[in-house]
């Protein structure tokens, strides 16, 4: 079971006409429909389950900049501007606190590919640090390894996965955005090559523009377009303890743990270490896009044929206007995680800092990570469906990006002045020749 999410009711209309559907409740489809809301768009944001029900409620809570693929740091310095101060714009608590995060530098070649960051990322105006063994102990004393050194950046935060969301929707609504949850959408209609009308499972709503941010699920609705998305999904485990006294005070990961204080006094626990990859006809099917990325992730996925295989090729199929669908099956994807690598992580952090030894752990649970063969994400029309456009494939870094997603995803859909460049966003990347690489600074 999954963590549990701060409840925002329905808009009691359905409409039946409005100028953008954003479909996918998570983080990036609210923070779009946010955003529309604020400059005057009628909006409906659809959603099968219920708002963050999925991946969005089940990261980590990071805001961050540190460590990020440069061509995302003009949208992280957009996004950390928006967090700042968004509690009191929302007049709502999303759990921002800016505390730093640190990552330690595990090796000493881990060190210098740190510092290459540090001097890359001070041309977008982010003043991170390299910090010595010394002062590494001083923001974590209980830390019992040694390490070469670590990467801070003093701006950097945390948020509420269970809360962010929510509270962005709630705002939304009092501007006027139309929320159906439990409302899957079945197909995207076209007249004349453009987007027309959102089938759903309640009706159909005529439109002028559609967003899919659709996360995890997002491929599955373009293929019923007849476009071809090359997405992945990465299982990440994480858990949760009872409150305690410990306080990191910054977010801090050692590779293979990380952790981070919660506002209801416990911990977040996770790991970069070891990730689940289930192998299905699209791993297949992408896996010449997804070799070099894999490549070098190797050591920290682990490969698992099983349940899931036989449950897309049978099952996962895309919608038809008159008949139910996957998605009004599947409202909500649920993961079973691997026992051991809760174990393990307890056992890391055990041996990192022994004072957490006994930790109370309340909770456990796993999360699909949306993942694109560089790592980054598609903010961008589609060209071959007028109207249609898409954000998704943050790769596990769309949780504190989402703000400024939403804004530039904004921006495409209203044909005004880009807030930072999309042309690295674009999904037509895959198709005109860009040699696709994934940067991979932590």
């Amino acid at each position: 079971m999954g963590p549990s999410v701060d409840a925002v009711p329905s808009s009691a209309q359905f409409p039946t006409s409005v100028e953008v559907v954003v479909i996918g409740g998570g983080i990036i489809g609210v923070a779009t429909a946010l955003s529309l809301v604020q400059r005057g768009v009628r909006t409906v944001l659809l959603e099968k389950g219920t708002v963050a029900a999925e991946q969005s409620s089940r990261n980590w809570g990071w805001c961050r900049r540190t460590g990020r693929d440069l061509r995302e740091l003009p949208l992280i310095n957009l996004s950390m501007q928006l967090w700042e101060g968004m509690n009191t714009r929302l007049n709502r608590e999303t759990g921002f606190r800016r505390n730093g995060i640190v990552y330690a530098s595990r090796t000493e070649q881990q060190r210098q590919r740190h510092q290459r960051w540090v001097n890359e990322a001070r041309h977008y105006g982010i003043e991170s640090e390299m910090l010595t063994p010394q002062q590494l102990r001083q923001y974590l004393p209980q830390l019992q390894a040694s390490y070469p050194g670590g990467l801070y950046t003093a701006l950097d935060g945390r948020a509420e996965p269970q809360k962010a969301a929510p509270a962005m929707v709630a705002a939304a609504m009092e501007l006027g955005l139309n929320l159906q949850q439990h409302c899957a959408v079945r197909t995207i209609e076209r007249t004349n090559g453009r987007v027309s009308e959102v089938v759903t499972e309640h009706g159909a709503i005529r439109c002028q523009q559609v967003v899919v941010a659709g996360g995890a699920w997002s491929r599955l609705l373009l293929q019923g377009m007849g476009v071809t998305l090359p997405q992945l999904k990465v299982l990440s485990t994480v858990l949760r303890t009872r409150p305690v006294e410990f306080d990191p005070g910054v977010c801090a990961s050692f590779g293979s743990v990380a952790l981070r204080k919660r506002l209801d006094g416990g911990l977040t626990v996770a790991s970069s270490a070891t990730n689940t990859a289930d192998i299905t006809l699209d791993s297949l099917r992408f896996s010449p896009r997804f070799m070099p990325a894999f490549w070098v992730e190797r050591k920290s996925l682990q490969l698992r044929l099983g349940k899931r295989f036989v449950d897309e090729a049978l099952r996962w199929k895309p919608g038809q206007a008159d008949k139910r669908s996957i998605y009004e099956v599947l409202r909500v994807l649920d993961p079973l995680i691997d026992p051991a690598i809760v174990q393990r992580m307890r056992h890391s952090l055990a041996e990192l800092m022994p004072p957490l030894r006994d930790l109370p752990v309340a909770q456990c649970w796993g999360g699909l990570i949306d993942t694109m063969p560089d790592a980054i994400p598609v903010i961008s029309g589609i060209d071959q469906v007028s109207g249609l456009y898409l954000a998704t494939g943050f790769s596990g870094h769309g949780f504190g990006i989402a703000p400024g997603a939403g804004q530039l995803m904004t921006d495409l859909v209203l044909n005004s002045t880009p807030s930072v460049d999309a042309q690295p966003f674009r999904f037509s990347r895959f198709s005109d020749g860009e040699k696709i690489r994934a940067q991979h600074w932590l």
